[in-house]
């Protein structure tokens, strides 16, 4: 009997929780049931989720970026099939495969002066790795230098220049030499660099965990001052690069031109894991240096064909469809209606990004009930009542979002990068009603506070 993908997902899939939570992670499982994401998705396509029961869902997360194309996008589709049709050897090793040729060539011609090295990974973290590795190799200097609050991947190595505490508890003693400054704040910067043993500084031009922006001279001015003490600069455009902030790589917003960038995420365009680090050809001969050198670092599945097919795909469609400016069109956009929310909500304290990476930031109410409410809340966990808000935008809206990271008041909103109007006005419209809805204490977005307040208390 043959093996079908069709009649196994029909006959299984009404137990992917059970299975997830025998094999996988109980945990987890018990998150998704408990605000209400529990749901058995059936289809993709686009900007939108379908689940079994055919009820539809904005996805407003896109696979924490994976999806800036939507899903299932057909040219990627085919690009995919038609390589599969081809039956092109891949993985040779002792090679040097033309896709990857191919793909590197179109990167570097997308990228700020001076990178013009490639080496391919699969993940983000990986990529960050490698990145960081590169640097040390590089400049003959151990340390790193990373920003509060921010999120470079969870591997250990990227966990040690991680801005979140939350993530690195119980993991320690992390790879020594990483060493925390706070964003915007130049003089400790330059301070650290003095010492003359940083290798790197490393920065997302915009932070992914919080979508926190810095000021406009201090990604310039951190550029210059790396420069100056001969560590490299890096940015990690892992989430927020292939047009996500507007531009194909968010640092093009400062016009910097760091010392090596990474990519992951949509560079597969949703169907295939690949990453990329692009550097300056100097950083590259260092490490490789020489024949004997020439496999010094490497991973197995880096140049896989599949992967750059994809790659190639993606790139052609956001250069035909005008996917950048399409994200910074339509960005502006929905920016500037959440931001007009402000005037009618007090609720919302702040909303800030760039392109189609939105952060929405809450504050205590001045009305005393409400006031009352929302200690009571945040005495058991803070961020929970962001929650109550991520939780009536699925249930009440049909709309997927997140916590904007752990402990704080902040919904991100990292969309398709194919959305238009229509969804500007579904996303505005839904923010508007649920905050008229907080000032009813005994309505829908306060109902469930009382169980978030137990699961939080009880672990």
């Amino acid at each position: 009997m043959s093996f079908s993908l069709t009649q196994l997902i029909e006959a299984r899939q009404a137990d992917q929780y059970d299975l997830h939570i025998k094999y996988i992670s109980p945990h987890m499982a018990r998150v998704q049931k408990i605000i209400g994401f529990d749901k058995i998705y059936a289809r993709g396509e686009g900007a939108y989720l379908w689940d079994v029961d055919g009820v539809r869902y904005l996805d407003l997360l896109a696979g924490y970026s994976v999806f800036n194309l939507g899903r299932g996008h057909p040219a990627v589709k085919q690009a995919m099939l038609e390589y599969l049709d081809l039956e092109r050897p891949t993985l040779v090793k002792m090679d040097c495969p033309l896709l990857a040729g191919l793909l590197a060539e179109e990167l570097v011609r997308r990228m700020p002066p001076g990178l013009d090295a490639i080496f391919f990974a699969n993940s983000g973290a990986d990529a960050v790795d490698t990145a960081i590795k590169f640097a040390r190799y590089a400049t003959k200097r151990p340390r790193v230098l990373y920003l509060d609050h921010s999120f470079h991947g969870l591997t250990l190595g990227t966990l040690s220049i991680n801005g979140g505490e939350a993530f690195k508890k119980g993991f320690e003693p992390l790879i020594p030499g990483a060493t925390m400054v706070k964003m915007n704040d130049l003089e400790t910067l330059e301070k650290e660099l003095r010492k003359g043993d940083v290798g790197a500084f490393i920065v997302e031009p915009i932070q992914g965990k919080g979508v926190y922006v810095p000021d406009d001279n201090y990604l310039p001015e951190a550029q210059r001052l790396c420069r100056k003490h001969g560590a490299q600069f890096i940015c990690d455009e892992v989430q927020m690069g292939l047009g996500r902030a507007g531009k194909f790589l968010c640092c093009e917003h400062w016009n910097l031109e760091p010392d090596m960038v990474t990519i992951a995420k949509s560079l597969g365009g949703g169907y295939v894991p690949v990453s990329a680090v692009i550097m300056r050809r100097e950083i590259n001969n260092k490490v490789f240096g020489h024949l004997k050198r020439a496999q010094v670092h490497s991973t197995t599945f880096g140049q896989n064909d599949m992967g750059m097919a994809a790659g190639l795909a993606t790139l052609h469609v956001m250069d035909e469809e005008k996917i950048v400016e399409r994200s910074a069109t339509v960005g502006a956009k929905l920016l500037a209606k959440l931001s007009a929310l402000k005037d009618r909500h007090e609720m919302i304290a702040d909303v800030r990004g760039k392109g189609l990476v939105i952060g929405i930031e809450f504050r205590p109410p001045t009305n005393l009930a409400m006031r009352a409410a929302w200690t009571a809340i945040e005495a058991a966990e803070k961020g929970l009542f962001t929650q109550l808000v991520v939780m009536s935008l699925m249930r009440d809206h049909r709309m997927m979002t997140q916590v904007g990271g752990p402990g704080v008041n902040i919904t991100k909103l990292l969309p398709p990068l194919i959305i238009g109007d229509e969804e500007v006005d579904m996303i505005t419209n839904a923010f508007d009603q649920i905050m008229d809805e907080t000032r009813n204490l005994k309505g829908r977005v306060w109902a469930t506070s009382g169980e978030l307040i137990k699961q939080a208390m009880t672990g």
